[in-house]
């Protein structure tokens, strides 16, 4: 590969990014480290072929996830330089597709994510988290807290909106866990793709004709139609099954973290209104995975921060970096429940914004709501640098987090 000069200089070297098991909420270092070399610099993931340039400053950021002349579609057929070792895209899977195919595929579940959509399952999960603190409860301290409550609160949460019966949380939760750990090799990740693509092929089949409000129905309607195709609507469904349990691994981040700040805690008891802006906040500051995302490839050329992209190039944007810029947030380090506005990308920006950022920020309120009302003694039963946390896993989260109160 030639290389030429940046727009201001020649290339920065390329650094190897390995994958670090990080524990608690430790930022990176080694993002921290290329985010202060500069807003545009270059990366080798662990796995994959070459090369990438790594953008994070914000507002670099926002431009490039929502400029079109960056397409996910590009990435097809080409070994990049990633995280993960199993790592293959699926054509018509809609993290690999561009508007407007893209927009046609997220527009058929639009309304299961909309806020009259998440309000619908609204008291059912209020119910269901309601029956897993009073079970906590009932068997007394000490407890995981994971497995608990953290971990069978968002499965039956994304269930009830994908339409998933309960009897098969369990399946679900199964296979999850091994489509998102690069643990256990690219044959089990890609077989449990394989076992929940066949499981929502034949629920959404079965919908075809459906009326109802949930994922599945309105994609089985979609295909019914002929809006979608059927292998589209499945690769949706399994993407949105994914994403539902990331909230797992995201509270278990926010209550390791609060259960290690006493102070925080103590204030968010003191005062119940600023738990939603809390929430935000801790939104930002936690450092919720491992790495970078999912790539882009840049279609023609064109200039970020100086640098200048050639057409065919790589490019990774990083929301965990634009979340600490201090342009955007002052003193990015601190936690700041009083900070506003607050205008984070923890659930992305541009087309491809996650679809389930409404339903993740109910989740976090009811579980806060839940605890730290319910269980007002909980804190940590081990030393915070005992609590195990998933080794070589896409998404950042504690494994188990042993509580008593």
């Amino acid at each position: 590969m030639i290389e030429e000069a940046t727009l201001t200089g020649p290339l920065p070297p390329v650094r190897h990014w390995p994958a670090l098991d990080l524990p608690g909420t430790e930022f990176d270092p080694v993002l921290a480290e290329l985010m202060a070399e500069g807003p545009v610099t270059r990366v080798q993931l662990p796995n994959g072929e070459g090369w990438a340039w790594l953008v994070t400053r914000y507002e670099d950021v926002r431009r490039v996830v929502n400029d079109p002349r960056f397409s996910r579609a590009a990435v097809m057929g080409r070994p990049v330089t990633r995280l993960a070792p199993h790592f293959i895209p699926e054509r018509g899977a809609v993290g690999f597709l561009d508007p407007p195919e893209h927009t046609r595929l997220r527009s058929s579940v639009a309304a299961a994510f909309t806020a009259k959509g998440v309000e619908r399952v609204r008291a059912g999960a209020r119910g269901m988290l309601d029956e897993l603190v009073d079970d906590l409860l009932r068997a007394g301290p000490p407890a995981d807290l994971t497995s608990a409550v953290l971990g069978p609160f968002p499965i039956a949460v994304i269930c009830e909106l994908m339409g998933v019966p309960a009897r098969d949380r369990h399946a679900m939760h199964a296979w999850t866990q091994l489509i998102l750990s690069s643990a256990h090799g690219r044959e089990v990740s890609e077989r449990a793709k394989r076992e929940m693509g066949a499981y929502f092929s034949d629920l959404i089949g079965l919908r075809e004709n459906s009326t109802g409000e949930d994922v599945t129905s309105l994609l089985g309607a979609a295909v019914g139609r002929s809006e979608v195709t059927l292998e589209e609507a499945v690769g949706l469904a399994v993407l949105l099954q994914i994403g539902g349990e990331a909230v797992t691994n995201n509270s278990g981040q926010m209550f390791h973290l609060l259960l290690t700040r006493p102070e925080l805690v103590r204030r968010l008891r003191a005062e119940p209104g600023i738990r939603r802006r809390a929430i935000e906040e801790l939104l930002r500051w936690i450092p919720h995975r491992n790495a970078v995302g999912l790539c882009r490839i840049a279609r023609e050329e064109t200039e970020i921060g100086g640098v200048r992209i050639r057409a065919g190039d790589a490019v990774y944007v990083s929301y965990l970096a634009a979340n600490r810029d201090p342009d955007v947030f002052p003193d990015p380090e601190t936690i700041d429940f009083s900070r506003s506005p607050n205008p984070h990308v923890a659930f992305g920006f541009g087309p491809h914004y996650c679809p389930g950022g409404m339903l993740a920020r109910l989740e976090e309120e009811l579980l806060m709501d839940a605890l730290l009302d319910r269980v007002p003694g909980l804190r940590l039963a081990v030393p915070p640098d005992q609590v195990p946390f998933h080794r070589g896993a896409l998404i950042r989260g504690p494994k188990s987090l042993p509580v008593t109160w």
